[in-house]
């Protein structure tokens, strides 16, 4: 219960305040723990992080891939992957994760964070190659590139809905730059 509890407060500081705010006094401080038993769970904040990934990317992933599985057609299954991963940026799982990323970890934390995000892109390659790309792989590497910087822009408060965003991402996905 603990460690499920330092994990919910690394969530809120990392949804909050960044990656700056997870720092072990601060989730001594949050817990109403010592300092000293923050560290019999977890030996540096790269592990709390590494932890926050295998607990909280799973889950998000799934919610993208039940998303998938409702719909029947590739276009579908394309539209709901971009949808379903822009619709949980205001969940603090997902702001949790998007703060890890942009931060400076070990290389076994950012080798985690790399092995997630590649199962997601592995989710939307059948449907890419069932739409006819001659390398869907490439091709979800690209449309994923085009989720993470619709993320950006609604997690900067830009200037347009997150809605629109969205539409735009989608269009994008689905009809290239043509529109």
């Amino acid at each position: 219960m603990q460690r499920a509890a330092l994990l919910d407060a690394a969530r809120s500081l990392l949804s909050d305040g960044g990656t700056e705010a997870l720092t072990f006094p601060a989730l001594a401080e949050r817990t109403g723990l010592a300092r000293s038993s923050v560290y019999e769970y977890f030996r540096s904040r790269a592990a709390v992080v590494e932890e926050l990934c295998a607990v909280d990317f799973p889950v998000w992933a799934a919610e993208v891939e039940a998303a998938m599985a409702e719909e029947t057609t590739p276009e579908g299954k394309v539209e709901a992957y971009v949808r379903r991963q822009l619709a949980l940026v205001g969940d603090r799982r997902h702001r949790a994760v998007v703060a890890i990323s942009a931060s400076e970890l070990d290389a076994g934390a950012r080798e985690k964070i790399r092995a997630a995000h590649g199962g997601l892109i592995a989710m939307i390659v059948e449907a890419l190659r069932d739409m006819g790309h001659a390398e869907p792989r490439l091709a979800a590497m690209l449309l994923q590139g085009v989720v993470d910087a619709a993320v950006r822009r609604i997690e900067l408060g830009a200037a347009e809905e997150p809605a629109a965003i969205t539409d735009a991402a989608v269009s994008m996905a689905l009809g290239g730059v043509r529109g």
